[in-house]
Protein backbone atom coordinates (compact mmCIF):
# COMPACT_ATOMS: atom_id res chain seq x y z
CA UNK A 1 0.00 0.00 0.00
CA UNK A 2 1.21 3.44 -0.81
CA UNK A 3 1.63 6.20 1.13
CA UNK A 4 -1.10 8.02 -0.07
CA UNK A 5 -3.69 4.94 -0.54
CA UNK A 6 -5.06 5.07 2.87
CA UNK A 7 -5.76 9.08 3.60
CA UNK A 8 -9.33 10.53 3.42
CA UNK A 9 -10.04 12.59 0.35
CA UNK A 10 -11.73 15.62 0.89
CA UNK A 11 -15.52 15.87 0.19
CA UNK A 12 -17.00 16.97 -3.39
CA UNK A 13 -17.46 20.71 -3.39
CA UNK A 14 -21.23 21.79 -3.00
CA UNK A 15 -23.27 22.12 -5.80
CA UNK A 16 -23.08 25.60 -7.16
CA UNK A 17 -26.25 27.86 -6.23
CA UNK A 18 -29.03 27.41 -9.15
CA UNK A 19 -28.53 30.76 -11.26
CA UNK A 20 -31.43 32.63 -11.09
CA UNK A 21 -32.54 35.39 -13.93
CA UNK A 22 -33.53 38.66 -12.99
CA UNK A 23 -37.08 39.10 -13.67
CA UNK A 24 -36.37 42.66 -15.56
CA UNK A 25 -33.17 40.57 -17.70
CA UNK A 26 -34.28 39.74 -21.60
CA UNK A 27 -35.35 35.69 -21.37
CA UNK A 28 -31.60 33.43 -22.91
CA UNK A 29 -33.84 30.37 -23.52
CA UNK A 30 -36.67 31.87 -25.61
CA UNK A 31 -37.56 32.81 -29.06
CA UNK A 32 -39.61 36.04 -29.37
CA UNK A 33 -42.62 36.92 -31.54
CA UNK A 34 -41.89 39.73 -34.39
CA UNK A 35 -43.64 42.44 -34.26
CA UNK A 36 -43.76 44.92 -37.92
CA UNK A 37 -42.28 48.64 -37.03
CA UNK A 38 -40.24 50.21 -39.41
CA UNK A 39 -40.43 54.09 -39.06
CA UNK A 40 -38.84 57.47 -38.74
CA UNK A 41 -38.72 58.88 -35.32
CA UNK A 42 -36.16 62.31 -36.25
CA UNK A 43 -34.40 63.49 -38.99
CA UNK A 44 -32.38 66.88 -39.56
CA UNK A 45 -29.88 67.45 -42.46
CA UNK A 46 -26.71 65.70 -40.79
CA UNK A 47 -28.85 62.48 -39.51
CA UNK A 48 -31.97 60.37 -39.15
CA UNK A 49 -32.84 57.81 -36.68
CA UNK A 50 -35.47 55.09 -37.35
CA UNK A 51 -36.87 52.06 -35.68
CA UNK A 52 -36.30 48.73 -37.80
CA UNK A 53 -38.49 46.17 -35.61
CA UNK A 54 -39.61 44.38 -32.40
CA UNK A 55 -38.98 41.67 -30.74
CA UNK A 56 -41.44 40.66 -28.40
CA UNK A 57 -41.05 38.36 -24.85
CA UNK A 58 -43.45 37.92 -22.06
CA UNK A 59 -41.77 40.04 -19.67
CA UNK A 60 -40.83 42.77 -22.41
CA UNK A 61 -39.25 43.38 -25.66
CA UNK A 62 -36.44 44.60 -27.78
CA UNK A 63 -36.08 46.56 -30.68
CA UNK A 64 -33.79 48.06 -32.94
CA UNK A 65 -32.92 52.07 -33.45
CA UNK A 66 -30.98 52.54 -36.96
CA UNK A 67 -28.83 55.65 -36.78
CA UNK A 68 -27.86 56.87 -40.20
CA UNK A 69 -25.43 59.69 -41.16
CA UNK A 70 -25.87 62.32 -44.11
CA UNK A 71 -22.13 61.57 -44.79
CA UNK A 72 -19.46 59.20 -43.83
CA UNK A 73 -17.65 61.06 -40.73
CA UNK A 74 -14.47 59.07 -41.56
CA UNK A 75 -12.39 61.61 -39.33
CA UNK A 76 -14.96 61.53 -36.34
CA UNK A 77 -16.34 57.63 -36.81
CA UNK A 78 -14.91 55.96 -33.67
CA UNK A 79 -16.05 59.01 -31.61
CA UNK A 80 -18.94 59.03 -33.21
CA UNK A 81 -19.73 54.91 -32.21
CA UNK A 82 -18.71 55.27 -29.08
CA UNK A 83 -20.45 57.85 -27.88
CA UNK A 84 -23.62 55.74 -29.60
CA UNK A 85 -22.56 52.82 -28.38
CA UNK A 86 -21.13 53.43 -24.67
CA UNK A 87 -22.85 56.92 -23.46
CA UNK A 88 -21.88 59.68 -21.58
CA UNK A 89 -19.64 58.68 -18.01
CA UNK A 90 -21.24 58.59 -15.17
CA UNK A 91 -22.26 61.79 -13.10
CA UNK A 92 -20.12 63.50 -16.21
CA UNK A 93 -22.51 66.60 -18.17
CA UNK A 94 -24.03 65.31 -21.03
CA UNK A 95 -22.26 65.94 -24.31
CA UNK A 96 -24.36 67.60 -27.30
CA UNK A 97 -22.51 63.87 -29.05
CA UNK A 98 -24.66 61.46 -26.79
CA UNK A 99 -27.98 60.60 -28.94
CA UNK A 100 -30.45 60.31 -25.90
CA UNK A 101 -33.32 58.25 -26.19
CA UNK A 102 -36.34 57.16 -23.98
CA UNK A 103 -39.71 55.63 -24.24
CA UNK A 104 -43.00 56.87 -22.64
CA UNK A 105 -45.81 54.27 -22.06
CA UNK A 106 -49.57 55.06 -22.47
CA UNK A 107 -49.63 54.78 -18.27
CA UNK A 108 -47.24 58.15 -18.06
CA UNK A 109 -44.24 56.25 -17.11
CA UNK A 110 -41.08 56.47 -18.90
CA UNK A 111 -37.42 55.17 -18.79
CA UNK A 112 -34.38 56.81 -21.20
CA UNK A 113 -30.97 55.63 -22.08
CA UNK A 114 -29.25 58.24 -19.43
CA UNK A 115 -28.80 55.81 -16.76
CA UNK A 116 -26.30 53.62 -18.13
CA UNK A 117 -25.28 50.19 -19.76
CA UNK A 118 -24.49 48.01 -16.92
CA UNK A 119 -26.72 46.98 -14.25
CA UNK A 120 -25.93 44.20 -11.35
CA UNK A 121 -27.94 41.07 -12.05
CA UNK A 122 -29.05 41.27 -8.20
CA UNK A 123 -30.01 45.17 -8.61
CA UNK A 124 -33.78 46.16 -7.58
CA UNK A 125 -35.07 48.13 -10.88
CA UNK A 126 -38.05 50.00 -10.73
CA UNK A 127 -39.74 49.53 -13.67
CA UNK A 128 -39.61 50.84 -16.64
CA UNK A 129 -36.44 49.86 -17.63
CA UNK A 130 -34.58 50.74 -20.83
CA UNK A 131 -31.21 49.26 -21.68
CA UNK A 132 -28.40 49.04 -24.52
CA UNK A 133 -28.14 44.99 -25.55
CA UNK A 134 -25.15 45.67 -28.49
CA UNK A 135 -24.69 47.28 -31.75
CA UNK A 136 -22.77 47.71 -34.20
CA UNK A 137 -22.00 49.61 -37.64
CA UNK A 138 -19.81 52.06 -39.85
CA UNK A 139 -19.75 54.70 -42.34
CA UNK A 140 -22.84 56.04 -42.14
CA UNK A 141 -25.12 53.66 -40.17
CA UNK A 142 -25.29 52.29 -36.80
CA UNK A 143 -27.73 50.00 -35.39
CA UNK A 144 -27.78 49.95 -31.68
CA UNK A 145 -30.32 47.05 -29.61
CA UNK A 146 -32.40 48.14 -26.42
CA UNK A 147 -34.31 46.04 -24.12
CA UNK A 148 -37.45 47.53 -22.43
CA UNK A 149 -39.02 46.29 -19.57
CA UNK A 150 -41.79 45.33 -18.79
CA UNK A 151 -44.39 45.11 -21.80
CA UNK A 152 -46.10 48.46 -22.49
CA UNK A 153 -49.73 49.03 -21.14
CA UNK A 154 -52.11 48.81 -23.87
CA UNK A 155 -52.45 52.08 -25.30
CA UNK A 156 -50.01 54.59 -27.60
CA UNK A 157 -46.46 53.90 -26.84
CA UNK A 158 -44.31 57.31 -26.93
CA UNK A 159 -40.58 57.02 -28.42
CA UNK A 160 -38.64 60.47 -27.72
CA UNK A 161 -35.11 60.96 -29.62
CA UNK A 162 -32.74 63.80 -28.97
CA UNK A 163 -28.97 64.22 -30.45
CA UNK A 164 -27.64 67.94 -30.19
CA UNK A 165 -24.44 67.75 -32.11
CA UNK A 166 -26.87 66.16 -34.88
CA UNK A 167 -29.43 69.09 -35.40
CA UNK A 168 -32.11 66.75 -34.51
CA UNK A 169 -33.94 68.82 -31.65
CA UNK A 170 -36.58 66.76 -29.10
CA UNK A 171 -38.24 64.54 -31.21
CA UNK A 172 -41.36 61.79 -31.01
CA UNK A 173 -42.88 58.96 -32.73
CA UNK A 174 -45.63 57.28 -31.31
CA UNK A 175 -46.32 53.40 -31.55
CA UNK A 176 -49.58 51.13 -31.42
CA UNK A 177 -48.55 48.25 -28.45
CA UNK A 178 -51.15 46.27 -29.59
CA UNK A 179 -48.98 44.59 -32.47
CA UNK A 180 -45.91 44.30 -29.73
CA UNK A 181 -48.46 42.68 -27.19
CA UNK A 182 -49.63 40.09 -29.75
CA UNK A 183 -46.00 39.21 -31.05
CA UNK A 184 -45.19 38.53 -26.87
CA UNK A 185 -48.16 36.08 -27.14
CA UNK A 186 -46.18 34.42 -30.00
CA UNK A 187 -43.06 33.77 -27.91
CA UNK A 188 -41.77 30.36 -27.69
CA UNK A 189 -40.08 29.33 -24.28
CA UNK A 190 -37.72 26.34 -25.10
CA UNK A 191 -35.68 25.45 -22.43
CA UNK A 192 -36.11 26.92 -18.39
CA UNK A 193 -34.70 30.27 -18.14
CA UNK A 194 -32.72 29.17 -14.47
CA UNK A 195 -31.97 26.13 -15.88
CA UNK A 196 -28.20 25.48 -14.59
CA UNK A 197 -25.89 26.22 -17.53
CA UNK A 198 -23.66 22.86 -17.13
CA UNK A 199 -26.47 20.56 -16.29
CA UNK A 200 -27.00 17.52 -18.50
Amino acid sequence: MGFFDDRPLPPPPPEPPRRRRPVWDRPEAAVGGVAPGEFLVARSDEAAVAVSGFRAFPNGFEMTLTVLLRRDDQWRHGRVFQQLHEGPEPGAPLPDEFLRFGVLFADGTSATNLGGRHIAPDASVAPPMLMQRGGGGGGRRFDLGYWVWPLPPPGPMTLVVEWPARGITESRAEVDTQPILEAASRAIQVFDEDEDEDAN
